[in-house]
C-alpha cells in the first residue's frame, strides 16, 4: 500500500469545468459537494483506503525562525497557501493508478446547479523511507 495526499486548490490549478466560485454557491449546492465528500470519504473507509481528510479555512499566516525573539509573521507577498489549497484527502492505496482513479471520481463531486465540478486535483505521492543498507 502506498499513501498519496489529493489536494483541491482554490487557484493554481487549471480553471475546472464547472468553474463558479464556491461563495456563489447556493446552501443546497454547498450541502450537495458536502456531502458527496462523506460518501466518498465512507466508501473508502468501507475499503480500507481512506486515511484522512480535512477542509481549510481561508485564514492563514507564514512564519519562520529568524534568530533569537519573536519569529517574523507576513501575510505576503508569497503565494499563500490560503489562497491556494482548499483541502485535501489522503489515501493509501494499492497501486499508483488506483491513486489516479479515485481523484478522478472526487473531481467529479457536484457544484454550482448540482453539475460535476470536473475539477483538477493534485496527486502526490508520500515519500517513502529510503531502503536500508545492509552488509
Amino acid at each position: 500500500m502506498a499513501k498519496y495526499l489529493l489536494l483541491k486548490h482554490y487557484r493554481g490549478a487549471p480553471a475546472s469545468v464547472n468553474d463558479v466560485p464556491m461563495e456563489q454557491w447556493t446552501p443546497e449546492e454547498l450541502s450537495a459537494h458536502v456531502q458527496y465528500m462523506r460518501d466518498f470519504a465512507a466508501r473508502l473507509e468501507g475499503t480500507g483506503e481512506f486515511v484522512d481528510t480535512q477542509a481549510l479555512s481561508p485564514e492563514g499566516t507564514f512564519v519562520r525562525y529568524d534568530g533569537e525573539g519573536r519569529p517574523p509573521v507576513t501575510d505576503g507577498p508569497f503565494a499563500e497557501t490560503k489562497d491556494l489549497i482548499a483541502g485535501w484527502m489522503v489515501i493509501d492505496v494499492e497501486t499508483y493508478e488506483r491513486a489516479l482513479e479515485l481523484a478522478g471520481e472526487l473531481s467529479a463531486a457536484p457544484g454550482a446547479g448540482g453539475k460535476p465540478i470536473h475539477e483538477w486535483l493534485e496527486v502526490r505521492p508520500f515519500l517513502a523511507e529510503p531502503p536500508t543498507v545492509t552488509e
